[in-house]
């Protein structure tokens, strides 16, 4: 009887240790472009080029943290840029990390500005613990 209990209990934590661990670490990083030309991104070593109007999602990204940077083409007509926002930056990835940066732009005095807004779904306040 007791060689069942311990063999039992012995099943059942290797049970909930395989049940835990999942093989798939369900991570990724969007680009949104609703800028006016097109977007580059260089992530992790691979240019992406995102049109106008689209959206690009990379998934299954390590733990980690990475950079991104930026580059961009400029609309026929205009005398200079400028960039504003997360256009390049460092995004941390961990578990379950959903990232979004979104492009826009406006052009203003002849002068394309790019402009980038980065969010995710990270616990912002785990570092700062609520205190009643």
């Amino acid at each position: 009887m007791k060689r069942l209990i311990t063999l039992s209990f012995f099943m059942l934590t290797i049970l909930f240790l395989f049940n835990g661990c999942s093989g798939n670490v369900n991570n990724s990083i969007m680009f949104k472009n609703a800028a006016a030309g097109n977007i580059y991104v260089n992530f992790r070593g691979n240019l992406v080029k995102i049109s106008s109007g689209n959206l690009v999602q990379i998934k299954n990204i390590p733990q980690g943290k990475y950079q991104y940077v930026t580059t961009y083409d400029i609309p026929i007509g205009v005398t200079g840029s400028s960039v504003s926002g997360d256009v390049n930056g460092t995004v941390t990835i961990n578990a379950g990390t959903k990232i979004l940066v979104f492009y826009s732009s406006y052009i203003s005095g002849g002068i394309y500005t790019l402009t980038a807004t980065k969010s995710n779904n990270d616990n912002q306040t785990k570092n700062n613990p609520v205190i009643f």
